[in-house]
């Protein structure tokens, strides 16, 4: 039995990835900054649960303590567009305002919390960081900008678990295309946007929060011990990782 954590994993592709590492009898702990949410998820689940605030770095060091003492997977799934959350900005203190929160939400919290747990990741660790179709320059702004330095950086944190010696630990990313059942996008998505963004798949439906925490499973067994490094995209065919 191993323990798993997962950042952001009291909704959507978070709580997906929790059930199926539950169900696989895998010892779950989730992280969010929405204790009340948490602890609802958790009890569904019936898995452990740390609140705190992953973008903060002195939240991060004090939650640490709340972890599992070895850890053999760690997800980060936490993160969002916070665009949709905010005005369009005027003035450039309001764009660098804009583009930091994405850049702390979507990368920095994935930073700071592996950087955080690096001590406690067992032999073999898996890590794996989800990330976006809008990294590869689907016109997401700051949000797809953030996504695409998460790639950058997972490519580093890959051959620093790897190490010269071997040691079997990866690093990978999972990126989805639309997946629906998940609150990314709020009341700002409409049937058209849909309908859009499902001509675009090759096999005709959006994606389910279901098709990526099976992707992440395989990613965190031990027969996907020799893939690291990489970026594995779940879309529908939507973007040709070729």
């Amino acid at each position: 039995m191993r323990n798993v954590v997962i950042t952001g994993g009291a909704t959507g592709i978070g709580y997906a990835i929790a059930r199926h590492f539950a169900e696989a009898g895998e010892r779950v702990t989730i992280t969010g900054r929405r204790e009340h949410v948490l602890k609802d998820a958790a009890a569904r689940l019936g898995v452990a649960y740390a609140a705190f605030d992953a973008t903060d770095p002195d939240a991060v060091s004090e939650a640490v303590e709340r972890l599992p003492a070895t850890i053999h997977v760690l997800v980060n799934n936490a993160g969002g567009n916070t665009d949709r959350a905010r005005p369009a900005p005027r003035g450039l203190r309001a764009v660098a305002q804009a583009w930091r929160a994405n850049l702390d939400l979507n990368l920095m919290s994935a930073v700071l919390v592996t950087t955080a747990l690096l001590p406690r990741l067992g032999e073999g660790a898996r890590v794996v960081n989800i990330g976006s179709i809008a990294a590869r320059g689907t016109g997401s702004g700051s949000y797809g900008a953030a996504k695409a330095a998460l790639e950058s950086w997972t490519a580093d944190l890959a051959a620093e678990l790897g190490g010269s010696g071997g040691s079997g630990g990866t690093a990978n990313l999972v990126a989805p295309g639309l997946v629906l059942e998940t609150e990314f996008f709020g009341d700002g998505l409409d049937e058209e946007g849909i309908r859009r963004r499902v001509a675009s798949t090759r096999n005709g439906r959006p994606g389910t929060p279901h098709d990526v925490a099976t992707t992440v499973g395989f990613l965190a067994s031990p027969d996907a011990g020799h893939i690291t490094g990489q970026v594995i995209h779940v879309n529908g065919g939507a973007y040709l990782g070729r």
